[in-house]
């Protein structure tokens, strides 16, 4: 009867999921109202994306098992990141194999180089604040204090990133009530989602004789990595090189922050600590190898054609090769004068 939970689980992360996208649309229409570039919206736009984070880590609380939003938290970062790059880098791929030119990166797996400095190093720069709430002697764990540190931190990054990516392209948007509907339906179903999660992790956790934190850091994490996939795959087979990729710093910075908080009301302790260090350690090393080979591909050119430098960033131009069908044959033939 347990197992019957896990389909369950699947089920719930998608219709988390779901509800999380409705509450994102309209700050997307705010991010292309104003025009914030694709790396500078990120954060605006993940304070939807991410609720899910913020739902599990509520409903944990709530229900007594704060430990499992823990290791949602920790887990969901080290499984997602690496995952959302690998499935950005397949979804590239297939637009090259079938003759499309995406417009941003032609059609290979390249990010703006702003995209380190606005996203991927301030969530690096988040990640070390929460290391350094959580894990000294003096005050490990997780406490009331800890929240709205975090919380304020989440404002600063936010600023940061509209600040420095305002002058990107405006666009008209409509709304409709039937998109407030939708919002409205997205909360009921990342409430119902969350809830489902939390309480299916620990049943499955129970059977197998798991700890809560390692039950939220083996299962929750991975059910909610599964939506992110076929985001990314989406996002990218747009053109949308930068924005499918760096929106997972944006949504584990929120992770890490503003999810925070029902956590550190109802209080936190951290009993396995070396699972913890070890686990922290793989989360700080994500965006930083990412920063290193986002900033090292932005230098490096393997184009014979060469590189166009500006203020913002590194392209690589490439020609324009025609498909192999409307290449057209010459035939030379000589002549003897």
């Amino acid at each position: 009867m347990v197992w019957l939970w896990v389909p369950g689980l699947v089920i719930a992360a998608f219709v988390a999921r779901w509800g999380a996208e409705q509450l994102a649309a309209p700050l997307k229409a705010v991010r292309m109202r104003y025009g914030f570039t694709g790396a500078a919206g990120g954060p605006l736009v993940a304070l939807g994306s991410a609720s899910p984070d913020v739902g599990i880590n509520a409903v944990s609380a709530i229900t007594g098992t704060a430990s499992i939003g823990l290791g949602s938290m920790l887990g969901s970062t080290v499984v997602s990141i690496p995952i959302t790059v690998a499935v950005a880098y397949a979804a590239v791929r297939r637009n090259r194999s079938q003759g499309e030119r995406p417009a941003e990166g032609n059609g290979q797996l390249r990010v703006q180089r702003d995209a380190v400095f606005v996203d991927a190093l301030p969530y690096l720069a988040i990640v070390v604040l929460f290391a350094v709430l959580v894990l000294p002697p003096p005050w490990r764990g997780l406490q009331p204090i800890d929240g709205l540190i975090a919380a304020a931190a989440y404002i600063v990054f936010l600023l940061q990133a509209l600040l420095r990516g305002r002058g990107g392209e405006r666009g008209e948007v409509s709304w409709s009530t039937r998109k407030t509907w939708l919002a409205v339906a997205g909360v009921l179903a990342l409430a119902l989602g969350a809830y489902v999660l939390v309480t299916g992790t620990r049943q499955v956790g129970n059977a197998l004789g798991l700890q809560p934190i390692v039950s939220g850091l083996f299962i929750t994490a991975f059910m909610t990595a599964l939506p992110q996939v076929f985001t990314t795959w989406s996002v990218v087979r747009t053109g949308q090189v930068t924005s499918g990729v760096t929106s997972v710093f944006a949504d584990h910075t929120m992770t890490f922050t503003l999810a925070v908080v029902p956590l550190a009301i109802v209080g936190v302790q951290i009993r396995d600590l070396l699972l913890v260090v070890v686990v922290m350690g793989f989360v700080a090393l994500m965006p930083l190898l990412f920063s290193v080979l986002a900033l090292r591909r932005a230098s490096t050119c393997s184009s014979p054609i060469g590189t166009v430098v500006d203020d913002e960033r590194v392209t690589c131009r490439t020609p324009d090769i025609p498909p192999p069908d409307q290449v057209t044959s010459h035939v030379v033939v000589p002549v003897t004068v």
